[in-house]
């Protein structure tokens, strides 16, 4: 299924950039390189987990670039552990992504995303008293936008990233976040 899922948002982008490209040539310059500072929301069967996001990237050209975010999580939520009552945090997440951009305008862009991440979280068992750590690697997947006010430096983004954790029926979430961005 995830396969799937993947080999149609890659030919669904490559369908959707093809006219742009035919266009011009491909160019990696000018390589610009960008930060972002925002709120993240992590959500899988009403469990709701808050985090503190950043993220390093680079351009390169109009159509490229990669990225690296990392996540702190903030806020935890109650969860149901084998049937104890409980609560989940998300403790740290680290991933790395290809990104892929279409220019709406000189101030807004479309974008989608593919990498590879892991998140820590903390569960405790208030039935037993105990807590401990789960690890999860994940493919991590998504699209969003971006827009520079006025054609600077300082902008807005919004975004949607699926994380498919891939360890044996260790589930998912959708994460939701906003983000303020700087190019640099």
């Amino acid at each position: 299924m995830k396969t799937l899922f993947l080999a149609t948002v890659g030919a669904a982008a490559a369908l959707v950039s093809a006219p742009a490209l035919a266009q011009e040539a491909v160019s990696f310059a000018p390589v610009t390189t960008y930060g972002t500072l925002g709120y993240s929301n992590l959500s899988d069967n009403g469990v709701n987990l808050d985090a503190l996001q950043a993220r390093l990237g680079a351009r390169f050209g109009h159509y490229l670039g990669v990225e690296g975010e990392a996540s702190g999580g903030f806020d935890g939520d109650h969860v149901n552990l084998a049937g104890d009552a409980g609560s989940a945090r998300l403790r740290n997440q680290f991933a790395g992504y290809a990104v892929g951009y279409i220019p709406l305008s000189p101030n807004a862009d479309l974008f989608a995303r593919v990498g590879y991440g892991q998140a820590s979280f903390k569960l405790s068992d208030y039935t037993l008293g105990q807590s401990f750590n789960a690890n999860r690697d994940s493919v991590n997947y998504g699209a969003g936008g971006q827009y520079f006010f006025g054609g600077g430096p300082n902008g807005v983004r919004l975004d949607y990233t699926r994380y498919d954790y891939t360890q044996h029926d260790a589930g998912a979430n959708n994460v939701w976040s906003v983000a303020y961005v700087r190019k640099f």
